[in-house]
């Protein structure tokens, strides 16, 4: 069983059929038995992306309200749910500083970070779909997986 932290970009393909749904799936089945984490701040990354699908007319809106409804069921069943603290947000800064982040994504890496110190033994894995994002965890030495990646 592995521990598997989920950003924003790899989380919505759990709920939206695009590239890397596929992967994800067999990552999060009950079959694979991974531990599955994200931020406190996916709530409101997701929303956010299925409210912009629904804006352009790529998602209906009541599409929309059934997957908010199943990842909040999924956000008390299923998902770890990792805290920003101040010391998290210290850390985005520094991320921001090294690497070039948007704020958001050095929010989710410092998140991984934190739930990294607090895991102990058991390494998380950092799933993005963001390649700037993949480069940055990558040179802090974190081990990443790419859901649309073909090598992944």
């Amino acid at each position: 069983m592995s521990l598997y932290y989920l950003d924003t970009s790899a989380l919505v393909k759990l709920y939206v059929r695009e590239p890397g749904t596929e992967q994800m799936l067999r990552l999060t089945s009950q079959a694979a038995r991974n531990q599955l984490a994200v931020l406190a701040l996916a709530r409101v990354e997701i929303r956010s992306a299925l409210r912009r699908r629904e804006r352009a007319g790529e998602i209906a809106s009541r599409v929309v309200v059934q997957l908010l409804e199943r990842f909040q069921h999924h956000l008390e069943a299923v998902f770890m749910r990792q805290g920003i603290t101040e010391a998290t947000l210290e850390d985005a800064c520094g991320l921001v500083d090294r690497h070039g982040l948007f704020a958001l994504d050095a929010i989710q890496l410092a998140g991984y970070l934190a739930l990294r110190t607090s895991s102990g033994a058991n390494t998380p894995i950092f799933v993005s779909a963001d390649k700037q994002l993949l480069e940055a965890a990558e040179s802090e030495s974190i081990p990443v997986l790419d859901p649309c990646s073909s090598t992944s």
